[in-house]
């Protein structure tokens, strides 16, 4: 038995550690078998894991947050890693265990990510377009330093919205200095709010684990909600309509097929731009994480994300 963390797990890997449960359902097979489906999560990534014939009136309740010692072994299913669970327990009071130490977050602090959105939005020359920021930024702002990007996929880390936002606020600052003619207070106004309304799509716990959608996000979406968040401050604020019109659009069409949700594509330089930034640094990120683990010369495992490509890590030394 090894003790991994989940970035390292091999399919074969005989595994004995400690996990915090990101996500716990009780389904039943088709031959009407009951099992116990956990997600499980360390700072280094999440694991689906399975406890066969789990008998649900006689056996432990386990739940999101709960740290769970858990034995068992690793195998790939669909070009994914899964943890077959042969032994778990609730973690105890003698194990001395700090919950904080097995949270995924985003490799900045959420204050030091903050003060970067901050920076931009004092980069913002147009009264209207900064006060809509500024107040859905200051209004939002517990919740921001503690949110995830969504709640598996890329950025799904505590604080994940705020390194999205700030590592596309980067790349959009020097984008901008490529194609001069980009209005750059829409740019950075749609970058910071493209994504705001997760806030209210998702139920994020102190952990920045996101345990279920609220009913408004199973319904709408983060684009219509964010899109209902900028129409309403900017009623509030009394700020020009067209610099809300074209703020809403910029959220509307930022995922610019209707099969992802926006049913219009982008019809401004400005949201065309933000579009690829959005792409640009989801794909990076995922790219990163599959080849943490990757030995320099060598293939990672099918990436289910990235429409299950298999990445190369180079030997070529950066310079």
């Amino acid at each position: 038995m090894e003790t991994k963390k989940i970035r390292d797990f091999q399919s074969g890997d005989l595994i004995q550690s400690f996990f915090l449960v990101k996500a716990a359902e009780y389904k039943t097979t088709s031959n009407n078998k009951s099992y116990l489906d956990l997600t499980l999560v360390d700072p280094t990534g999440e694991i689906n894991a399975k406890l066969w014939d789990y008998n649900t009136e006689t056996e432990p309740k386990y739940t999101v947050n709960m740290l769970v010692r858990i034995r068992g072994s690793v195998s790939e299913w669909q070009s994914r890693l899964q943890l077959k669970i042969d032994k778990i327990r609730a973690a105890t009071q003698e194990d001395a265990l700090d919950i904080g130490d097995f949270v995924p977050v985003a490799p900045y602090s959420p204050e030091a990510m903050y003060e970067e959105i901050e920076k931009y939005i004092g980069m913002i020359e147009n009264a209207d377009i900064a006060q809509i920021v500024s107040t859905l930024v200051v209004g939002n702002k517990e919740k921001l330093l503690l949110y995830p990007a969504a709640k598996q996929n890329h950025h799904a880390v505590r604080s994940g919205l705020l390194y999205h936002i700030t590592t596309m606020l980067k790349m959009g600052e020097k984008v901008s200095e490529v194609y001069v003619s980009l209005n750059r207070d829409l740019l950075f106004a749609g970058i910071i709010l493209h994504d705001i309304a997760k806030i209210a799509e998702m139920n994020a716990s102190e952990l920045g684990i996101v345990s279920e959608y609220t009913v408004e996000g199973e319904l709408l979406g983060h684009i219509i909600q964010g899109i209902k968040m900028i129409d309403q401050t900017a009623v509030e604020v009394g700020a020009d309509p067209e610099a809300s019109l074209l703020l809403q659009h910029m959220v509307l069409s930022h995922h610019y097929e209707p099969e992802f949700g926006s049913p219009k594509r982008p019809m401004i330089p400005e949201a065309e731009i933000l579009h690829y930034l959005d792409i640009m640094d989801a794909r990076m990120y995922d790219m990163g994480r599959a080849l943490e683990k990757v030995e320099d010369g060598a293939f990672s495992d099918k990436v289910w994300l990235l429409n299950n490509r298999k990445l190369y890590k180079s030997a070529i030394a950066k310079i």
